[in-house]
């Protein structure tokens, strides 16, 4: 079966799981992403997974899995490597902007590519260190999936954020230690056990608050 095929298939059961409703042409544009990730994976090493079915699940679905957790119009995905989440949420939310930064200039070569091909006038790439990031606005909503400890995160990234704006962590296990070493300036809103389709691991958001 042909990975357009096969990502079609499991896409399409992964979302009636998740309850996500997505058009015709967000789920064709989703499919054609994972088409590119495969194609580019072989030379670039973008991802340790190989198989398609399970980048559906573990790229695509647990990146849609954060869209409820998404707040204002300026979202910054930071660490986003592949496009991850920050693409599949771009496609499902056209009315907000995102910038999707890395420091790996292979991956936003990536995700440059992706947008182009996927037309995603929504979507910034930006190649940086995001402590020796400076844009010239702040964020309403900072994400950040397999990115660093959430008090990392909040020391490098803090900057970024608008006053009152959002800081959403994706996590496996429950992160006992790391919310017990929250800096001061942020209190945490909500710790939430999600699930994703045809994932057995744990996974949680932790979403804070930039006091």
């Amino acid at each position: 079966m042909s990975i357009q095929k096969t990502a079609g298939h499991a896409l399409e059961l992964g979302l009636k799981k998740q309850g996500i409703d997505c058009s015709v042409e967000i789920r064709r544009k989703l499919v054609t992403f994972i088409e590119l990730l495969v194609k580019w994976n072989r030379v670039y090493n973008l991802t340790a997974i190989r198989d398609v079915k399970k980048m559906v699940s573990h790229h695509i679905l647990d990146s849609l899995a954060v869209a409820p957790f998404l707040h204002g119009a300026e979202v910054l995905d930071v660490g986003s490597g592949a496009g991850l989440p920050g693409v599949p949420l771009a496609l499902i939310s056209p009315e907000r902007q995102f910038v999707l930064l890395d420091s790996n200039a292979k991956k936003t070569r990536f995700m440059q590519q992706a947008k182009t091909e996927l037309g995603l006038d929504n979507v910034t790439v930006a190649t940086a260190r995001v402590e020796d990031f400076h844009p010239g606005k702040k964020f309403d909503t900072i994400l950040s999936r397999a990115f660093a400890s959430i008090s990392q995160m909040l020391l490098l990234a803090g900057h970024l954020c608008q006053p009152k704006g959002v800081i959403v962590a994706l996590k496996g296990a429950y992160p006992v230690d790391e919310l017990d070493d929250i800096p001061q300036g942020y209190i945490i809103k909500a710790v939430e056990h999600i699930t994703v389709a045809n994932m057995d691991e744990q996974r949680h958001v932790v979403e804070l608050v930039a006091l």
